[in-house]
């Protein structure tokens, strides 16, 4: 008897009424084992090699049907205890039932050695068996075990080819992909796709295109596979013009160029074609579902984060993990983190990506406290966390200003972890050093990283420098990031600003003309607000938006209001060489002062104003965000590059430390 361990495992109205009829409808271009159908019934395998009776034969075929369907149900809704139950009950097994069975197993990492019992145990494996055995050995990245094993199955098919091509592609061995490719006696459609997938996946889209004009037919796989690496690319022209020219479309086609576009920036573009996809019939999946609520994060489009939400909790059917994890994130980077943390509580099933996103969520919030408990707790339950859980991490401790804490931490997850460091844990600690003011101490750190350090780790250097208006180590610091990158403007920016702030007017003009004649182009600042499902943006001294009268009413009443309460401009923030009062208009006239003051004038009391911001806020528009939110008595809350300040009762939730 076969000893194996049991374990138990654990109407979308986005647009018009139309679309939201549409239901979820999983595809996939990769790869698929496909489960043995329980209806047919080969040779039975029994230990009883007498032959029954004519009824006792249709008992036993009709009983085996049965319990062979249960076992696929089981298996496809990847609940392999209640499989194995049923595997377990049953007095008589066909190769069928085996295969099925080793299906399941072959669909959960970590399950190669219950496989491969499993496969010993069957009394006549058939291809399938084999190839079943082989996806596992591939499914548990045992790359040389699946080698010698495709070496012993006795009859090779076309199928158990294409594992090893796939299976090799998947890894990034394209070498040994194209070795089989070259001597495989019967290629198939499959095969040209699994290669062409291949050399996408390791970007290289020269060889993919060449295998790609080769392939005798082109199929609706290998197109979106280009199309994917297009987009990978930064093509995204590219991705259009082949996307255009399909004949034939599948959801996943669909998928990655919704995907492609939230990759490249373009979300509003990813919105679109989500749009017309739906409008065409096309049901929607989680990684559809996914990729849309990436570009509510990204957009900052809540209430559209919002009717995803609703989609999800009208069926079941298109919730898992992934796209549960989408929306703790777009809730946590849309400003309403408590909605984040109840869907968090309320997910029975959480993998280490879910964690992580919580985790970021209360450190870009600034509830550090929270965050570390989280990871803390995390631990406790026996999951294991990833280079991505210590940035989080390192985030908490950085915008709580717990600098011993957050060393504590980066040396624990060497040591304790085996986490190697990579650069974005080096960002977070030089700008956890950086912004305590411990300027000399993050200097030494980049001085002794392991690797050539990249521009963001000069650029945080940069700013934290600006903070604390250190001028030696900021002119050091841009000299270095301006040697990686000659063109970024933040570098001439930020030291124009340290310059600025230490009232050294000559040093402004000569980085300024320095920016102009490399053709730096400086990143305007520019703030955005929701209001009734459409996106208002503004840019400093903004002369555009058709309401800019009122709002510049409302803020000349509030400026008298702050000012009778004790606020005083910080002209430090006016960074030009004008008179006081040109620089209270230039204060005046932020993108978030604009934006807030919109916000006041449309929103109702008791509706929090969410304002998003693409650059750090300045001292003066943090102060001023202060005594608005006192004097209005409203909630405002505003995310800017870095993170999100909760204002409210003339108080932010960053303790004036950002």
């Amino acid at each position: 008897m076969l000893n194996l361990q049991l374990r138990r495992w654990k109407s979308i109205q986005i647009f018009s009424p139309a679309v939201s009829k549409h239901l979820l409808h999983y595809d996939s271009s990769a790869p698929t084992v496909h489960y043995p159908t329980a209806y047919s019934v080969p040779q039975t395998i029994s230990s009883n090699s007498s032959s029954p009776q004519l009824p006792t034969e249709f008992y036993h075929s009709r009983h085996i049907i049965s319990s062979n369907k249960k076992i696929t149900s089981y298996i496809r809704c990847g609940d392999l205890n209640s499989a194995l139950e049923v595997f377990s009950s049953m007095k008589v097994r066909t190769t069928i039932t085996w295969n099925s069975i080793l299906a399941g197993f072959s669909t959960k990492p970590g399950k190669l050695k219950d496989a491969q019992h499993l496969f010993d145990e069957i009394p006549q494996p058939d291809i399938f068996s084999y190839n079943v055995m082989l996806a596992c050995y591939f499914k548990n990245s045992a790359i040389e075990a699946a080698k010698d094993f495709f070496d012993r199955i006795p009859v090779k098919d076309t199928a158990s080819w294409n594992t090893m091509i796939s299976g090799f592609s998947k890894n990034g061995r394209m070498d040994e992909a194209k070795e089989l490719f070259r001597i495989m006696p019967i290629k198939n459609a499959v095969t040209w796709n699994a290669l062409i997938s291949g050399y996408v996946e390791i970007g290289d889209m020269e060889s993919a295109l060449d295998l790609f004009e080769k392939a005798p037919v082109k199929s609706v796989v290998a197109r979106t596979s280009i199309v994917t690496g297009y987009m990978r690319c930064g093509n995204v022209e590219l991705a259009e013009k082949t996307f255009q020219e399909m004949p034939d479309k599948n959801l996943v086609t669909w998928n990655a160029m919704i995907a492609g576009y939230v990759e490249n920036g373009r979300g509003e573009d990813g919105l679109k074609i989500f749009k017309k996809m739906l409008e065409l019939g096309i049901k929607a999946n989680p990684s559809s579902l996914s990729s849309v609520l990436l570009a509510c994060s990204n957009l900052s489009v809540l209430k559209l984060g919002k009717q995803v939400h609703q989609l999800m909790c009208k069926s079941p059917k298109y919730w898992d993990t992934t796209v549960g994890t989408s929306l703790i994130s777009m809730y946590c980077k849309c400003g309403v983190l408590e909605d984040g943390w109840k869907l968090f509580m309320e997910m029975s099933v959480k993998d280490v990506v879910t964690w992580n996103a919580m985790i970021s969520g209360f450190a870009q919030h600034g509830v550090s406290h929270k965050a570390l408990d989280l990871f803390n707790e995390m631990r406790n339950k026996g999951i294991k966390p990833d280079w991505i859980t210590f940035v989080g991490v390192l985030s908490a401790c950085n915008h709580g200003g717990l600098v011993e804490l957050g060393i504590g931490y980066f040396e624990q997850m060497q040591k304790d972890y085996g986490i190697g460091v990579k650069p974005d844990h080096y960002t977070c600690m030089i700008d956890l050093l950086g912004r305590a003011g411990k300027l000399n101490e993050a200097l030494d750190m980049i001085k002794k990283m392991p690797f050539e350090p990249h521009s963001a780790i000069y650029g945080t250097l940069l700013g934290a420098c600006r903070i604390h208006k250190n001028l030696e180590i900021a002119e050091f610091a841009a000299t270095k990031l301006l040697n990686l990158d000659p063109i970024n403007p933040a570098a001439y920016v930020q030291l124009a600003n340290v310059y600025a702030a230490k009232k050294k007017w000559e040093g402004v003009s000569r980085v300024r003309r320095s920016m102009k004649e490399n053709k730096a182009i400086k990143t305007p600042g520019y703030s955005w607000i929701e209001i009734k499902s459409v996106m208002h943006e503004f840019r400093s001294g903004d002369r555009v938006h058709s309401e800019l009268e009122c709002i510049h009413e409302k803020l000349n009443e509030l400026e008298k209001k702050m000012k009778l309460a004790g606020y005083a401009p910080v002209l430090e923030s006016a960074l030009h060489d004008v008179t006081e009062e040109q620089k209270e208009q230039l204060l005046l006239g932020h993108s978030e002062k604009l934006a807030i003051a919109f916000g006041l004038i449309k929103l109702p009391l008791g509706v929090p104003i969410r304002v998003f911001k693409n650059l750090r806020v300045c001292e003066d528009c943090h102060l001023a965000t202060k005594f608005t939110s006192e004097i209005e008595g409203r909630e405002i809350i505003v995310r800017d590059a870095t993170r999100f300040h909760h204002f409210k009762d003339g108080k932010c939730s960053c303790g004036d430390y950002w």
